[in-house]
């Protein structure tokens, strides 16, 4: 069952009838976009197009995509410049597709109508210029437009509370207090069934693990490069990586990581039995929603970043905006009008009715000023999200509030919103977004396909203890990273941000 936070899509049909037959009006624009089939939705007939429709005027014809394959496939074609259709959206343009659209002449650049006929999102680039720069290309056009969701959106550590409070345990705050933590969650039978089958940490892979860096001053990105102060460096070789290394195998040797942890899905540490003691104390992942039941929630609260040379920071997986979500072709004869038609969705109200619905039908306030839904829960995941909002299946262009999400009835999506906001405040994106020319990208890709490999397992196999963390091994590994290419790639996201 979903429950609590849902995002957004938009578009919709009009038919009118005269002399007894049905008369379908030759829509206004054409529209194009993908919305996986996980949200059962039909752009055609959904609510939230008939409301934008009554709302604008406007009418579209849709062309729908299901299959994110057959998407893909059908961008490789509009690179052609053949048969294009007015607006892209929902688009899932990456930073590549914006750029090679943009100078292929088959999008155009936005910025010249937005303060005019957009100016909610205007404002919000006024008040936030680096989610402007986020989507601006090198000479300052902005060919596409974002979602924005300011709301944390990567994995958190989750810790045990009931644990801490059984084991009269204060919440740790550095990687040392943190290990004394998970030792006492070992041994103390937290759980309560008389059976040491707790889990300290559980995880998936080293990719979850290395959220754990920022206890070492690590927060890399997925390239494993951080840009601070102007300058472009990478982690990997120093010794900071290299303790926080040894600190994991320590962790592993003493049995205080789950020894499934690189073998395991989301999936296969789902806990489904309510009845179930819970074995993890705590938990790497974007919500506890995704691995325990609903009535073991309560027991988990977000745990703060720990603290490295008394900074507390934390690694922004997606930062605020993602891009490429929406994108008007050189096609459209009047894109002034689209502009004014997006900018619905950087409204509140038009947020609102983009994700939930309208309010007093799909959802009310409540005398304790919180909201709720005016179906089940169980319909509104069945149901109302495919046939009235446009959220989910893909991303939609647009503003989220999470102080919306915030006033959800439910006490514990409440808990979890207002939690991740509190992380946003530790939060650091280690990398501004930046779009690169084709020849640095085509390099970056290859270096990173062969680095990334290499790395995520030799770095698993040093906390695993497969391979020996001794000097002459930890310098065998130095050398690999730099011979695949390490210096190159940083040398390439540097040339970027000048």
């Amino acid at each position: 069952m979903r429950k609590g936070v849902i995002w957004i899509l938009v578009i919709l049909m009009l038919f009118s009838t005269a002399c007894g037959e049905s008369l379908q009006k030759a829509p206004d624009y054409i529209m194009e976009g993908y919305d996986g089939d996980v949200s059962y939705r039909v752009w055609d007939t959904n609510l939230f197009f008939e409301r934008m429709q009554e709302k604008t005027g406007i009418t579209f014809q849709y062309v729908q995509f299901t299959d994110y394959g057959k998407w893909t496939e059908r961008k490789k074609e509009l690179m052609t410049g053949e048969n294009l259709p007015d607006v892209l959206f929902k688009a899932e343009l990456n930073a590549s597709e914006v750029r090679d659209l943009y100078q292929g002449g088959q999008i155009i650049d936005l910025t010249p109508y937005l303060e005019q006929y957009a100016p909610d999102l205007w404002q919000l680039f006024e008040e936030h210029p680096e989610w402007k720069k986020a989507v601006s290309m090198p000479d300052g056009a902005i060919p596409a437009l974002p979602a924005i969701n300011t709301l944390q959106n990567n994995d958190a550590m989750w810790i045990n509370t009931a644990w801490l409070k059984k084991l009269k345990l204060e919440k740790p705050t550095t990687a040392e207090e943190l290990t004394e933590v998970l030792r006492a969650f070992r041994t103390g039978d937290p759980n309560g069934n008389y059976q040491q089958d707790e889990i300290p940490m559980t995880f998936v892979g080293m990719w979850e693990l290395r959220f754990l860096g920022h206890a070492f001053g690590i927060l890399d990105n997925d390239y494993y490069v951080r840009e601070k102060d102007g300058k472009v460096s990478s982690s990997l070789t120093t010794p900071e990586n290299r303790a926080f290394l040894a600190w994991l195998h320590q962790l592993w040797e003493e049995g205080l990581l789950d020894q499934n942890g690189f073998s395991s899905t989301d999936t296969i540490r789902q806990i489904t039995d309510e009845k179930k003691a819970i074995p993890y104390g705590l938990l790497l992942s974007t919500t506890p929603l995704t691995i325990l039941p609903q009535n073991a929630l309560e027991q988990f609260e977000i745990l703060e970043p720990m603290t490295f040379n008394g900074i507390r920071e934390y690694r922004d997986f997606n930062g605020d905006v993602v891009r490429g979500t929406f994108a008007i072709t050189s096609a459209c004869k009047e894109p002034e009008k689209l502009v004014s038609w997006i900018n619905n969705l950087y409204t509140k109200e038009g947020s609102l009715l983009a994700c939930y619905g309208a309010e007093g039908e799909e959802y009310q306030w409540n005398e304790d000023g919180l909201w709720e839904w005016n179906y089940p829960l169980q319909t509104v995941a069945d149901e109302i999200l495919a046939t009235h909002t446009i959220s989910e299946g893909g991303t939609t262009p647009g503003y989220l509030d999470p102080d919306f999400q915030a006033k959800y009835m439910d006490e514990m999506t409440r808990k979890t919103v207002i939690a991740l906001q509190t992380l946003k405040q530790y939060s650091v994106i280690p990398y501004p977004p930046v779009t690169l020319n084709s020849e640095d990208e085509a390099k970056v890709a290859a270096i990173q396909n062969d680095l990334s490999r290499y790395t995520e397992k030799a770095m698993a196999c040093f906390v695993s203890g497969d391979t020996e963390l001794t000097d002459e091994n930890w310098e065998t590994f130095c050398n690999t990273v730099n011979e695949k290419g390490l210096q190159e790639m940083i040398d390439i996201w540097q040339k970027a941000i000048q």
